[in-house]
């Protein structure tokens, strides 16, 4: 395997497969028997998902909420969405470990990073809950935060596209992908990969992200094994 420790990050969104809100139990399973695939190859996974199939703060806070509450609301689905991530790999014999960012000891483990680092090492895949525990940070910044503390070879964001494009793929067919961009070329065009905050830790630190096609069966095995899968971002 090219990568020995990733961090995964999966949007709300991409649980809901073909459904307008919540969990898709068959798209979960889908995700769970393919993480399986890699971890039985002896890949180290840590795995951040957002919320936004369950409830975004942004979303709240632009119909007159409180942002900060908005924001604590969102952190609780992500919470959810690992406790169901978690159900799906368990189902598939895999040994996790569910870690929050805000105290939920009912229900998760706190993160601290040690235990994080341990857990990985003794190769149980390791599910980051509640974002950074702060409002106003997106999930894509806690992914960026957590990869960088647990010392992650690479970022692989799971999308429903396979690919960073000029334009979006989905209202443009004339669209042209890139195969690897540099982050200087990322902002120099203006592109959406991460927010942000996100995506200039990431060049900071100098830690690489794979945007690909999570949907399609296989992907998942084919990026940590070094093929020229969705398109590469780093120095």
């Amino acid at each position: 395997m090219k990568y020995k420790r990733i961090l995964l990050k999966l949007s709300g969104e991409a649980l809901m497969g073909s459904r307008q809100y919540g969990i898709d139990p068959e798209r979960l399973s889908e995700y769970a028997r393919d993480i399986k695939e890699i971890t039985d190859l002896g890949v180290e996974v840590a795995i951040v998902i957002g919320g936004g199939n369950i409830f975004r703060g942004v979303a709240g806070a632009m119909n007159g909420m409180d942002r900060v509450q908005g924001d604590h609301m969102g952190m609780l689905a992500t919470v959810i969405n690992g406790l169901a991530l978690q159900n799906a790999l368990e189902d598939q014999d895999v040994k996790t470990r569910l870690q929050t960012a805000i105290k939920i000891n009912e229900v998760a483990e706190p993160f601290i990073r040690r235990k994080a680092m341990s857990h990985l090492n003794k190769g149980r895949v390791v599910i980051f809950g509640g974002g950074t525990g702060n409002p106003y940070f997106t999930t894509d910044s806690a992914a960026v935060l957590r990869a960088i503390e647990i010392e992650a070879d690479v970022i692989l964001k799971g999308t429903r596209v396979d690919g960073i494009y000029d334009k979006d793929p989905e209202k443009d067919l004339n669209a042209i992908k890139f195969d690897h961009i540099t982050f200087a070329e990322v902002l120099k065009k203006g592109l959406k990969v991460m927010d942000t905050t996100a995506f200039t830790l990431s060049q900071e630190n100098n830690l690489p992200i794979i945007v690909f096609d999570m949907n399609k069966k296989g992907n998942l095995l084919k990026v940590v094994s070094g093929e020229n899968i969705g398109t590469k971002v780093n120095l």
